[in-house]
């Protein structure tokens, strides 16, 4: 256990939460890509980031890509397994810190889910539909002893989680988790922008895929859930769609960027 300890303390778990908030990055700026030359109408597509891997992995330039994102989600998952467990991050064990830890778990086991995702397309095993797999998720969930209450209460965590988003970029507290002191003036703007757009971004698209769930459970219907994917055309069948979809895209782009900025500056 003490060398477990040791080893989730150690530098080298702090580069692999840099290497994954590079893929993290990428990821979204993938899904926001594509997105964007939809709302253009230049032939991309609403997709979630399974799908943007399925796109990009159709020649060998792009399976090389999808192989390195594969190897960045994984380094991301024990990064924040490592945090979870040994609270890398010093959160400490009272509630407010054990309820941190647990999300840090959370998004690990995502990550690790993603990592997972992408190998499976490399091999040629991945679903090739895109996304979309949230209903067949939601449909099996719904079937269990209290099935609807768990559906119900994933839709609120994932509401809450656009809820944070939005907050943490009007408030800018992520700063706090940069080393603002190393950058440059233009860089530490550079950054706060991209931090609140992207956060005020990813919590629309949250906030939605979150509602739809909540929906889904309400009226007792799988076809209701949605995921990034389906955020996305939500947006785009609204009045006025190409622009209200180009500029969540835009966001999620400079969400991306931000990522980018966190795998530099923040403290691991």
């Amino acid at each position: 256990m003490a060398t477990a300890e040791y080893a989730a303390e150690s530098r080298e778990v702090g580069w692999l939460g840099r290497v994954g908030l590079v893929a993290m990055g990428v990821s979204y700026g993938l899904v926001a890509v594509l997105a964007i030359k939809l709302a253009l109408g230049d032939g991309g597509e609403a997709t979630d980031r399974q799908g943007a891997l399925e796109a990009i992995a159709r020649n060998g330039v792009g399976r090389l890509l999808v192989l390195l994102l594969a190897i960045g989600f994984g380094a991301y998952a024990v990064w924040r397994f490592a945090q979870a467990a040994f609270d890398r991050g010093d959160e400490g064990d009272d509630a407010k810190g054990i309820a941190k830890r647990v999300g840090y778990a959370g998004r690990g086991l995502v990550y690790a889910g993603l990592c997972v995702t992408a190998v499976a397309i490399l091999i040629g095993s991945g679903s090739g539909n895109g996304g979309g797999g949230e209903k067949k998720q939601t449909a099996w969930v719904l079937d269990w002893p209290l099935g609807r209450w768990i559906v119900a209460g994933i839709g609120l965590g994932v509401l809450g989680a656009g809820i944070w988003n939005v907050v943490r970029g009007l408030t800018r507290k992520f700063k706090k988790q940069l080393d603002t002191g190393s950058m440059s003036a233009a860089e530490e703007k550079a950054a706060t922008t991209a931090g609140v757009a992207g956060l005020l971004a990813r919590g629309i698209v949250f906030g939605l895929v979150g509602v739809f769930l909540v929906r889904a459970a309400w009226d007792y219907d799988p076809n209701k859930a949605i995921g990034i994917d389906g955020a996305l055309r939500k947006l785009a069948a609204q009045s006025y769609g190409d622009a209200l979809l180009g500029i969540v895209a835009a966001g999620l782009l400079l969400f991306g960027v931000f990522c980018l900025f966190q795998a530099r500056y923040r403290r691991v």
